[in-house]
């Protein structure tokens, strides 16, 4: 399978790159990839500004279609990926961990379109699994400027994971915590870094 690391995001209420953001002495998306390459066979990154990480060693890409948010960046990734499936996390969540990503891809059906966790009554598409052939929907979203990520759900076959599921894995549920703002930048340099 693949993992895709969205890191196109403008970053406005951080001010800075959140991607780069030096957490233990390393940025977050080093972080990220440490954990996704023990795991994955492929791992691309989309951004548009491919230089600031080119360090990684990783694949990099742009995105097809500018302007689109973390949506064009899901096509994107989903367009270059050569799995049928591909794990999509968000550059800005420093505390992902292996088993809570290993129990979703366990859950992955071939006749599944998404798997993802549902947290607090809400979806985390940005750490979830879609399958290629969300491409087609997605595409219609993006030409309609429909721009939300899970507004292509209704139309494809999800299976959703539950917190509580997740919370026997993670009970404090820091894989799935963002980083938006200094304050939650603040509390997240207090945990330490991904496992």
């Amino acid at each position: 399978m693949t993992a895709i690391i969205l890191a196109g995001g403008k970053s406005e209420r951080m001010k800075e790159n959140k991607a780069l953001l030096a957490l233990e002495g390393r940025p977050i998306i080093a972080h990220i990839c440490e954990v996704l390459k023990d795991i994955f066979d492929e791992l691309i990154v989309v951004t548009n500004h491919p230089c600031d990480y080119s360090f990684l060693g990783v694949r990099v890409v742009t995105d097809l279609i500018k302007g689109k948010g973390p949506l064009g960046g899901l096509y994107t990734g989903l367009f270059y990926a050569t799995s049928s499936h591909a794990f999509v996390v968000a550059c800005d969540m420093p505390f992902l961990k292996k088993e809570v990503i290993n129990y979703i891809l366990k859950q992955t059906e071939p006749n599944r379109d998404v798997i993802v966790p549902r947290i607090s009554g809400g979806y985390e598409p940005l750490h979830a699994v879609y399958a290629r052939r969300c491409l087609d929907y997605i595409q219609e979203d993006l030409i309609a400027n429909e721009l939300k990520i899970t507004g292509f759900y209704n139309r494809v076959r999800i299976k959703t994971i539950t917190e509580a599921e997740l919370s026997k894995i993670d009970p404090e549920m820091r894989s799935c915590v963002n980083i938006n703002t200094p304050e939650d930048w603040v509390k997240a340099s207090a945990y330490g870094g991904a496992e």
